[in-house]
């Protein structure tokens, strides 16, 4: 696999599938690299945001304005089973290496794309991160609390869910190809993805012709399904079902809520919600985290702690699932970074493989090996 892909989607669409068992052979410009190893923050004097999206790759510099770079690019396109891009649309073909001319060449590549836009309509040509397609997709419309200002997804959500479609279309173009011999041209827009995302709030919005707006925590038609605090903090509680909201109402000591018509079925709970929320904190205030949580597993509610980043890393099921990777750093010393949640077979002893060491190439690193491999044609550092 080549990519050519840079900063966050693309990247990330790339180190998921070479955690699946892809080669993936990343060319950067010979003027910086990718914008990412610009990105803080820095540890070793190396960007912690670019190896946490670039674990397993090997890297080259090639200016593909420049002949013997082009030849040395061509003659990898030339064994590639993937082509990943994402640059406006437009940029790619400006070099000579469009759909088109790409498929007439090589007629087995699979060649995704990674744009902001798409490949078709009125925006394709236009810039856009992260924060543009949160706003522009409705996703930060339905995000925070009632009243506040627009909030964005605590994460990268516009490019995370780009580079994971994109993963699938790649997959399915690959799968595609056994039966048909060709390869497809796989098109992903960020909006797109973003639009994707909004399960049943465009539902409800055809349903009702009422906009939704940010709700907070809680579900727009699960109730009991929210933050609640305790003592000494928040739980969650997920007791949407009849049967799940009459065990945590015994549990809780609240026996007679199922019995109130406010309460009695999943519209009447999610009408009061404020009204039930209030009577479920006035009871957890009676105790700590810890003892509700306890309380409600063992009656079999869901439930689960609010954790901050601190407690995520700790977490002994995140640990047990190898969800969090070490990769490498110029001292010898190790940094973690999120997983892969793909897990094969053994899920066990998949999870151990987070104990070993995941290299992230300095710009240019694989040059000379990558050179042998694909002929001395390039620009010699």
């Amino acid at each position: 696999m080549v990519d050519l892909s840079r900063v966050l989607a693309g990247p990330y669409c790339t180190m998921l599938l070479a955690d699946l068992g892809a080669r993936v052979i990343k060319v950067e410009h010979p003027d910086g690299g990718d914008d990412a190893r610009q990105l803080g923050p820095f540890v070793e004097g190396r960007s912690a945001y670019f190896m946490s999206a670039n674990r397993d790759k090997e890297s080259i510099a090639l200016d593909l304005k420049q002949s013997e770079d082009r030849a040395v690019f061509d003659a990898m396109l030339a064994r590639a089973d993937v082509l990943v891009e994402n640059f406006r649309p437009g940029v790619i073909a400006r070099l000579g290496y469009d759909w088109d001319a790409l498929h007439t060449r090589h007629p087995r590549l699979v060649f995704a794309s990674i744009s902001g836009f798409g490949q078709t309509g009125p925006y394709r040509s236009l810039p856009a991160y992260d924060m543009v397609v949160q706003a522009m997709g409705g996703i930060m419309s339905i995000t925070g609390h009632p009243g506040a200002p627009p909030t964005r997804v605590g994460t990268s959500i516009g490019d995370l869910s780009a580079g994971m479609f994109a993963v699938i279309g790649i997959q399915a173009a690959l799968l595609r190809r056994h039966a048909s011999g060709l390869g497809e041209r796989v098109d992903i827009g960020m909006l797109d993805c973003q639009v994707a995302l909004l399960e049943n709030a465009i539902a409800r919005y055809e349903v009702s012709g009422e906009v939704p707006g940010p709700i907070g925590a809680r579900h727009p038609a699960i109730t009991p399904f929210d933050l609640f605090r305790a003592s000494d903090g928040y739980i969650v509680i997920a007791a949407g079902r009849d049967l799940l909201f009459k065990r945590m109402c015994d549990a809780l000591e609240l026996s007679d809520l199922p019995t109130d018509p406010r309460f009695a079925d999943a519209m009447a709970r999610s009408e009061h919600h404020a009204a039930l929320k209030e009577l479920i904190e006035h009871r957890l205030a009676a105790g700590s985290c810890v003892f509700w949580r306890n309380v409600l597993t063992d009656a079999g509610v869901p439930t689960g702690p609010y954790n901050t980043l601190k407690e995520v890393v700790v977490d002994p099921q995140v640990l047990a699932r190898g969800m969090l990777m070490k990769v490498g750093l110029p001292s010898g010393q190790t940094m973690r970074v999120a997983g892969n949640p793909i897990k094969f077979g053994d899920a066990e002893r998949e999870a151990a493989t987070a104990n070993e060491v995941h290299r992230v190439p300095e710009l240019d690193a694989d040059r000379a090996a990558l050179l042998r491999e694909f002929g001395e044609h390039g620009r010699v550092s």
